[in-house]
């Protein structure tokens, strides 16, 4: 599986903001990690930032956390320059803003080929929005997955389990979409 780009201080900022914002909701380390289907070692290491979490182990936490995923990979505010990885996707997180009463995250995204990801259901009503710039990729519900070609643009209701894959490497631009009332941890 894939990890974080930057190794130990990446992670331990990582864990630092899982633990801040599990301890603000008053859920234990065994609540979260059993919500999230998360071995308990697993989540105390990656409170602790002796392990790099995948990005689909991040979206499991954070969906069930209620904030967007930016809430752990950057302090509110702040850029960021990190990429996370999954099975087949490596997410650089440019900016997120909040519009509408939406907070909004928008990735630069690498799908690999060969290989495919399925992120968990993130919270109710949050959406994605894939613009493809090279290559085809397949994403989106597992039981209707889009084929998006270079040029093309797709969106999905992504509160389900959702799919990412190529034939060949694909560079696109994603936005992740959390409704009003949605991260406000964030």
């Amino acid at each position: 599986m894939g990890t974080m780009t930057d190794g130990p201080s990446f992670a331990a900022e990582i864990g630092r903001r899982i633990r801040d914002l599990r301890l603000a909701r008053g859920i234990s380390l065994s609540e979260l990690a059993h919500r999230a289907s998360v071995g308990k070692a697993t989540l105390s290491a990656l409170e602790s930032g002796t392990r790099n979490p995948t990005v689909e182990t991040l979206y499991a936490i954070t969906a069930q956390l209620d904030v967007p995923l930016a809430a752990v990979l950057t302090d509110p505010g702040a850029p960021a320059a990190e990429a996370v990885h999954g099975e087949s996707v490596t997410a650089e997180l440019l900016e997120t803003f909040e519009d509408g009463g939406c907070i909004t995250e928008l990735y630069r995204l690498r799908i690999r080929p060969g290989r495919r990801q399925v992120s968990p259901a993130h919270p109710e009503g949050v959406t994605e929005h894939l613009t493809v710039f090279a290559g085809t990729a397949r994403v989106g519900p597992l039981d209707a997955p889009l084929t998006v070609p270079a040029g093309a643009h797709a969106s999905w209701r992504s509160d389900v389990p959702h799919l990412y894959e190529a034939d060949g490497e694909v560079h696109a631009a994603l936005l992740i979409r959390h409704p009003r009332g949605r991260g406000k941890g964030h």
